[in-house]
């Protein structure tokens, strides 16, 4: 009886050897082609632990399948830097910026929302966008695992696709059109100096005010700084939003996302990282991804089936609809 309750513990050998194959090619790819780092194995090693350790687990790591995509191919996007594809857009968006949203000042220059805020600047706004920012990955995923334990697996399996076609479509914005960020054109102007480091701009002010460093930890390893357009700071928890809508979500969830989404489009523009077309992109993208999903890839039969094969694998307990 113990080793039948062992045996219906343990994943299937097909099920085993997909997993094991497909850890050791991102290890292999990743360390031929980006750069073995310790946390690639710390991380190889948790996701197997978890799949084998017992069905809640194991489902959790399937479910949890498109966050883990979307972490190996941004990761991958180190292979071939956007700017060996195209050419970087530093001083074209900048003009255009300035000429559809820009601010006249008391002297009469025309500046971009950016340069207007920088020079506008508040304690208040400065910690307030450094909470909305650090928002912008955490949320979603908190948000998502709320849908996954809380029974409702085909929404979550909704969202968490959609989460990563945004992200994929987003992607190839950034080959398509690599973009200098708006602190870049502030601290070096319009040549292009591809070795740039990862900078904090406008979310200094967080770190200096809390002394938590933060920012500078996160941006300090931003290995391309020309992936600005669009922006998927403006898209992740706007997802989110859209499937609190079609979720059974309590208001608050509804409310608390609806603020934290506006909270980092504007943080996103005063705090220089950033331009109103960039957000604009990261929405459209958003939107996009979501009418791809919902009202494209959901109408083809076979895919719909393997959604509900899908939910009912992490979660065979309950199915609902989104």
């Amino acid at each position: 009886m113990t080793h039948r309750r062992m045996t219906k513990a343990l994943p299937s050998r097909r099920e085993s050897a997909i997993v094991v194959a497909a850890l050791a090619i991102w290890l292999a790819v990743t360390a031929l082609c980006v750069g073995f780092r310790p946390e690639h194995l710390w991380m190889a090693l948790l996701l197997a632990a978890l799949f084998f350790a017992c069905p809640v687990s194991r489902k959790a790591v399937v479910a949890l399948l498109p966050f883990i995509i979307f972490g190996i191919s941004y990761d991958w996007m180190n292979i071939v830097h956007n700017y060996e594809v195209n050419p970087v857009d530093i001083e074209g968006i900048y003009n255009a910026e300035k000429n559809l949203f820009g601010i006249t000042a008391t002297d009469g220059t025309l500046l971009t929302p950016n340069e207007f805020f920088a020079l506008h600047t508040t304690p208040l706004m400065d910690f307030l966008g450094g909470v909305f920012y650090l928002c912008w990955v955490p949320v979603p995923i908190l948000f998502g695992l709320w849908l996954y334990f809380g029974g409702q697996s085909k929404a979550y399996l909704h969202f968490a696709l959609v989460f990563l076609l945004v992200n994929f479509i987003g992607f190839a914005g950034y080959y398509i059109h690599p973009a200098a960020p708006p602190w870049y054109v502030a601290l070096h102007g319009f040549g292009l100096d591809l070795a740039t480091p990862g900078e904090v701009a406008g979310l200094g002010r967080f770190d200096e005010m809390t002394s938590l460093g933060i920012f500078h930890g996160l941006y300090g390893r931003n290995a391309n700084v020309f992936a600005a357009v669009p922006s998927l700071h403006s898209a992740y928890t706007f997802v989110a939003f859209i499937y609190s809508l079609k979720s059974k979500s309590p208001l608050w969830i509804r409310l608390l996302l609806a603020v934290i989404t506006v909270g980092i489009w504007f943080t996103a523009v005063y705090s220089s990282h950033h331009y109103i077309i960039d957000v604009t992109l990261g929405i459209l993208c958003s939107l996009l991804a979501y009418a791809l999903f919902e009202h494209g890839l959901m109408r083809i039969p076979a895919f719909s089936r393997f959604i509900d094969r899908y939910a009912r694998y992490v979660n065979p307990a309950k199915v609902n609809k989104p």
